[in-house]
């Protein structure tokens, strides 16, 4: 009976996060395509546009490896035992959720530098040099993340090679010293990168709200309308979605180095399914913001 049970909880886990990553895929991909046609026939991407064909680009590849983890470690355990398996899709799995984490946070620190409007002089500096900027930030948050990557195979790859007995059983790890402590390196690096990246969407967005309200009191004042509080409240829904997202996103992040080391636990396949969903709502969200994406996803239907 428990055997039959576990056979049908994977059936069922891997079924979900087989549709979720499918539909992930088939939208992630499709932002890249148009903005790569764009970029062909215009020559050109704005800022945005940039960062918006970077982040398909690494959601994209993130779904499918991550896809991969789960297929392996629900459905065949015994695989991710062949050394350097594990190590390998972890070290690469980390990379592109890093990528993911610092590339939405630029765009919502994009968004929050071009639209929201301050007198502070660094500001107004930011806001004139955003452009020249993003490709900078987009190679410092790459980088930052092959860095991460690096550092949690060789995690991995020092804790089964050098300090624990590695069974197959359930992707579990027996050592007379607790597990975590081994990976407590990797644990705080990840969970160090979760929390920053969290702070700066949400500092983006108290700063966007911020701006938003003293736009709003100023034209109340003036009796006037201005065409800049539209851009103001269409940025503040993107963000403030986001930032919902990334909050229910983060928790997951958190609750998965939590669980990571129990078997079979059911907060495990929970987060799972949050975290195949936020690439899929929230690429969805940045295509509805896109007035490109949206007629060519429009045309399409």
């Amino acid at each position: 009976t428990e055997q039959s049970n576990g056979t049908s909880y994977s059936i069922v886990a891997v079924a979900i996060i087989t549709l979720e990553t499918f539909a992930g895929l088939w939208i992630n991909a499709f932002i890249v395509s148009v903005l790569c046609i764009a970029w062909v026939k215009e020559k050109s991407l704005n800022s945005s546009e940039k960062i918006l064909l970077l982040l398909g680009w690494f959601r994209f590849w993130y779904l499918c490896i991550s896809w991969v983890y789960s297929f392996l470690a629900i459905i065949y355990p015994e695989y991710l035992c062949v050394h350097p398996t594990l190590q390998i899709v972890e070290g690469i799995r980390s990379f592109f959720i890093c990528s993911n984490l610092w590339v939405s946070a630029s765009l919502c620190v994009f968004y929050c530098i071009k639209i929201a409007n301050f007198r502070n002089s660094f500001f107004i500096y930011l806001k004139v040099k955003i452009d020249r900027i993003v490709p900078w930030l987009l190679l410092g948050s790459v980088l930052f993340s092959l860095l991460i990557g690096i550092l949690v195979y060789n995690i991995i790859d020092k804790a089964i090679c050098h300090n624990l007995n590695f069974t197959c059983h359930g992707i579990a790890w027996k050592s007379s010293i607790r597990v975590k402590e081994h990976f407590f390196p990797m644990f705080f690096i990840i969970g160090m990168e979760f929390a920053i990246s969290f702070m700066t969407v949400t500092f983006s967005a108290l700063l966007l709200l911020f701006s938003l309200w003293r736009h709003k009191r100023t034209m109340e004042t003036n009796s006037m309308k201005n065409l800049s509080m539209d851009a103001h409240i269409k940025a503040m829904k993107s963000i403030l979605s986001f930032f919902m997202m990334y909050s229910i996103n983060f928790i997951s992040l958190i609750l998965t180095l939590i669980y990571a080391t129990e078997v079979q636990n059911p907060m495990i396949f929970l987060n799972y399914v949050s975290l195949y969903a936020f690439p899929v709502v929230h690429s969805l969200t940045l295509i509805f913001s896109n007035p490109k994406l949206e007629k060519t996803l429009l045309r399409i239907l």
